[in-house]
């Protein structure tokens, strides 16, 4: 699926430029993200609150990465993405198992007014940077922010499962699950590491994110992760699930912000009747 229109390539930038202003999630969505080998999944980027999103291209101007993970080999969907063209969504065909897709965004910088940045940190449990803020007198200035998206899907194609669910990709910003999601039910809990640089990440918030089929029910569950970078969610239902965290830290090599933020994403499919 291909569009080459300037006005949706133009809403997509405009999307990605404006996310954290009101604290919007970021992810990829991969339907079916249960299938049988040899299926095609669908993937699309999506933008929203509450894990109600709408569709935001993919564009090659704001990709740093797209790869797929599958059977220990790495394909670069990247370089299925033409050249300064807007790109709905991207058709994976899946052999048996299961597959990994991690996308990886250009840094975006905004500018937010002291209230409505104080909000966000709070709201995303990032009130160090508030008291940071606070102590160097800074808590009256706008925020200024560049932020990176890090999200990944998982996928199973046919009714084994393998170890790819725990593949680490390099990701800056990286959730990656200790146990395979596509073996758990319903009620289970799921133990998922965090990790930025490639060490691990604690005490950040860490948000586990449901909706019914029918869109009537959302359910957010919130931990925080341990000193080893670890948290665990319990997950009640079947169906869609998203994790998400965010990481900030004072800005380095830029003159246009003072704080860098690093977002991860995780999206899978818990079996079940949901």
């Amino acid at each position: 699926m291909r569009l080459c229109l300037p006005s949706l390539l133009f809403a997509g930038l405009c999307c990605l430029a404006a996310l954290p202003a009101c604290a919007h999630e970021f992810w990829l969505q991969a339907r079916p993200s249960l299938l049988a080998a040899g299926g095609v999944s669908e993937l699309t980027l999506r933008v929203g609150e509450n894990f109600d999103g709408e569709l935001t291209p993919f564009v090659d101007e704001r990709t740093v990465a797209l790869r797929h993970y599958a059977a220990g080999t790495v394909t670069d969907l990247a370089a299925r993405l033409p050249r300064r063209t807007a790109v709905p969504g991207l058709a994976v065909p899946l052999a048996a198992g299961t597959s990994l897709i991690a996308f990886d965004s250009q840094p975006i910088t905004f500018s937010l007014s002291a209230d409505k940045f104080h909000a966000y940190l709070h709201d995303e449990g990032l009130d160090q940077v508030i008291e940071q803020r606070k102590a160097a007198g800074k808590d009256a200035t706008p925020g200024r922010e560049r932020y990176r998206r890090h999200v990944k899907a998982l996928l199973r194609a046919g009714e084994m499962s393998d170890g790819t669910y725990a593949l680490r990709t390099g990701q800056r910003m990286e959730i990656t699950p200790l146990s395979d999601p596509f073996a758990a039910v319903p009620g289970a809990t799921l133990r998922l590491k965090l990790s930025f640089d490639g060490k691990p990440l604690s005490g950040v918030l860490v948000k586990g994110w449901h909706r019914h089929r029918d869109q009537s029910q959302l359910l957010i569950i919130r931990a925080r992760a341990d000193a080893a970078g670890e948290v665990a969610l319990s997950l009640p239902y079947a169906g869609e699930w998203m994790v998400s965290a965010v990481h900030m830290q004072p800005a380095q090599g830029t003159a246009d912000a003072d704080w860098d933020s690093f977002w991860g994403n995780l999206t899978f499919t818990l079996p079940g009747a949901p």
